[in-house]
């Protein structure tokens, strides 16, 4: 009778001494990390030229800042207003670009962006283990393995250099609890869209066929019942990552919505599992825990973009977006096709009809994505009506966007859409999905009256642009310049840098 009570005891014994063990070593290596963290720092400053003395340092987690698209202009128009005004602050950008130097991707920006960043108030911490986080690692379990990817490469980021504010603009929360694990430092973020939606759930549940949720998984029951239980799992876990952020800027009424509710998520049987673990590290941090994300649009150079002509465009329909799944591109080369089997006007015209692709292309998957948009557009027949432009510079993107006259987006659930808002400030006439940021947001109604139009299907984008190409002179001359009226009010870098202010981030630099 006493060995089967002595078992036990000395078992959890065992365990609790095991426990306080792994504990103290994890905490002995936190501290030689942040003392070490303290000579990375002189360093450098020293190579920067600055005094160390009040000196903040701001990292940015973006592992694909060198991508050039919307995301990245949000980054580099925040650190270029940090420059402008907050003198004693360095920014550090980690960045798995490691096949780019600083000076190549300061002039990137420059070209893409036309953004002038100081390269004295910049530096960057390259992570040589990217890989971890990309689509291609992870076929199967992808927001599993990309999730756990990000904390190794937040591990590598701290491990390199800490700083006093930690904020990741590129949606990576899992990150959050290294972070503060390791550093003890406060920790926000600019969410552009959750990593995990109820939308998402949804579409598990219903069994519709996505490119989050291939024919295999939505063809099986048991699958999908799987599939549902996986996500219902994550969706706990992004919800305390979410949870341990002292502040969380959206940049969409659709990304706020989700986000919030991630924020309030509950799951009684999951809370009571992760009660019963035995031994787990808490992550929660001193500096509090955002209980509701707030709005920041993101921003959109109007100024030059908004001194184009409104008169004399071209019949092109212009479409800015990188070539990444979501952003549907096939839909839009079949709605061209569609266009112009139902009014072959469009081809037998003096000007006929044209799609332009522009967009920027990260890696192999991108590139491959491209080379099957061109056969798609082969076998439709459009090789004289489309054109792609890949990685195009600032300057080539302006000349299109001056002279276009229609712009299409065609993602389903678009967080926000810069490249909406881009289309709109430079005169274009707007068609987008019917959902997201486009719908809620930015082609929405000014003084009573219509911005653009939304489509959901190959039928109804046809629809949509047949409606815009038709427009009398007149008529197309008011939308323009009421949907030009709206961007440039709502979106510009000035109401962004004051919505990015409002979120007191530079508050927790003071007591850190």
């Amino acid at each position: 009778m006493s060995l089967r009570i002595f078992a036990p005891a000395s078992l959890l014994l065992v365990w609790a001494i095991c426990s306080a063990s792994v504990w103290v070593l994890f905490r002995i290596y936190c501290i030689k990390l942040q003392t070490a963290n303290r000579a990375r720092r002189t360093d450098l400053m020293q190579r920067l030229g600055r005094s160390s003395d009040s000196q903040h340092l701001v990292g940015f987690f973006h592992p694909y800042c060198n991508a050039g698209g919307g995301g990245e202009r949000v980054l580099w128009t925040a650190i270029a207003a940090i420059q402008r005004t907050e003198p004693n602050i360095v920014s550090i950008v980690y960045s798995g670009d490691i096949d780019a130097t600083k000076e190549e991707i300061i002039s990137k920006v420059k070209a893409r962006f036309d953004i002038a960043l100081d390269p004295k108030a910049l530096d960057f911490v390259f992570l040589n283990s990217r890989k971890v986080v990309e689509d291609s690692t992870w076929p199967y379990f992808t927001l599993l393995g990309q999730s756990l990817g990000s904390m190794y490469l937040a591990w590598e980021a701290m491990s390199k250099l800490i700083p006093d504010l930690y904020i990741d603009t590129m949606g990576y929360a899992f990150t959050f609890h290294i972070v503060t694990l390791l550093a003890e430092i406060p920790v926000g973020a600019y969410v552009h869209y959750p990593t995990i939606s109820t939308n998402m759930l949804n579409r598990v549940k219903s069994r519709e066929r996505w490119h989050t949720n291939s024919d295999t998984i939505s063809s099986s029951t048991f699958l999908s019942q799987c599939k549902l239980l996986y996500y219902r799992i994550f969706m706990y876990y992004y919800s305390l990552s979410l949870q341990s952020a002292a502040f969380i800027m959206v940049n969409s009424s659709w990304t706020q919505k989700h986000v919030n509710a991630i924020l309030q998520h509950s799951d009684f049987l999951l809370n009571t599992l992760h009660r019963m673990i035995p031994f787990k590290i808490s992550s929660k941090s001193k500096y509090g825990s955002a209980t509701s994300a707030q709005i920041v649009y993101p921003p959109c150079d109007t100024r030059e973009i908004s001194q184009f002509p409104l008169t004399g465009r071209d019949r092109v329909i212009l479409s800015l977006a990188q070539f990444r799944p979501e952003k549907d591109h096939p839909t839009q080369l079949r709605a061209l096709s569609r266009l112009l089997q139902d009014h072959p006007q469009y081809i037998d015209s003096e000007h006929p009809v044209k799609l332009v692709l522009i967009g920027g292309s990260r890696n192999a998957d991108d590139e491959a994505r491209v080379q099957s948009l061109r056969s798609l557009a082969k076998d439709l027949g459009l090789q004289e009506n489309t054109e792609f432009i890949v990685n195009a510079p600032y300057p080539i993107m302006l000349n299109w966007l001056a002279k276009a006259s229609i712009g299409l987006s065609t993602m389903v659930d678009e967080h926000f859409g810069i490249n909406v808002v881009e289309f709109m400030a430079a005169g274009l006439i707007p068609v987008a999905h019917k959902s997201g940021g486009p719908l809620q947001d930015i082609v929405v109604p000014f003084h009573g009256q219509p911005t653009g139009y939304h489509a959901d299907s190959v039928e109804t984008f046809a629809e949509a642009l047949h409606t815009a190409l038709s427009l009398s002179d007149d008529e197309e001359h008011v939308i323009r310049q009421r949907a030009r009226t709206w961007a440039v009010q709502r979106f510009s870098e000035e109401e962004f840098e004051q919505s990015w202010n409002a979120s007191q981030w530079k508050s927790f630099l003071s007591v850190n």
